[in-house]
């Protein structure tokens, strides 16, 4: 644990307003680059991706379910997979309450996977999730994204994601992103956003929450604290200080 010094409530004070200044150049910041996702370009869809559903197989432009804005978060889960992965699993949490919300606003929120759609479905229901579920399996789609890689690819030495060259030690067959699309009046579909890595880590409230508490995230890597919800030890874990 870090050590941190004991001082008066003025002391105290006076470095949580030097913190308050960062954290307005920090929104400020933020509202900056907002404006700027808001502000890029459009990108007219050449291909009419397929996907299975629990309904049949549904083309990208009925994913929208009638709305303008569709949001697609590609969820790792190979088609060998016996289960997601625990990261994605960990975002996936924080879905559910937005759905209301997200439509609401016109927004439809749709994960994606190249896991055939029975596993999926098996997976959704351990985890208890209600959000819309689809299978790309046999679909380009995971590929012209850039989230799911193949054998060759991975051994060339680097593959393409996160709009760079990325080493095939830092990557994997899946891969985590969050893409945008809008839908006009006369059906046409384009791709307006995408983001990958930790461009996602703002959806992830859980961890939002842990940057204010006394010890943060507590981890040793990027997100290496975190498991699928149902694998959590029962029992409370002992503070240190207890053991």
């Amino acid at each position: 644990m870090q050590q941190h010094p004991i001082v008066s409530r003025e002391e105290w004070l006076a470095a949580r307003q030097a913190l308050l200044a960062h954290e307005k150049e920090e929104t400020r910041l933020r509202d900056k680059v907002r404006a700027a996702r808001q502000a890029l370009p459009w990108v007219k869809l050449g291909k009419d991706y397929a996907f299975e559903t629990p309904t049949g197989t549904r083309k990208l432009a009925d994913l929208f379910d009638g709305r303008s804005q569709l949001m697609i978060y590609h969820f790792m889960f190979g088609p060998d997979w016996e289960a997601g992965c625990p990261g994605c699993s960990f975002l996936a949490d924080h879905l559910d309450g937005t759905l209301p919300h997200l439509n609401n606003h016109d927004v439809t929120l749709v994960a994606v996977s190249r896991a055939p759609l029975a596993k999926i479905e098996a997976y959704k229901r351990r985890m208890g999730w209600g959000f819309p579920w689809v299978s790309s399996f046999g679909s380009d789609f995971n590929s012209d994204f850039h989230v799911s890689f193949t054998p060759e690819e991975l051994a060339s030495g680097a593959v393409d994601y996160n709009f760079r060259r990325t080493p095939s030690g830092d990557a994997h067959d899946e891969l985590p992103g969050l893409s945008a699309f809008i839908r006009n009046d006369e059906g046409e579909v384009f791709h307006t956003y995408s983001g990958y890595a930790r461009g996602s880590e703002d959806v992830i409230g859980t961890l939002m929450l842990l940057d204010r508490a006394p010890l943060g995230r507590n981890e040793s890597s990027t997100m290496n604290f975190v498991k699928r919800h149902d694998e959590y030890e029962q029992a409370p874990k002992a503070h240190a200080c207890c053991a």
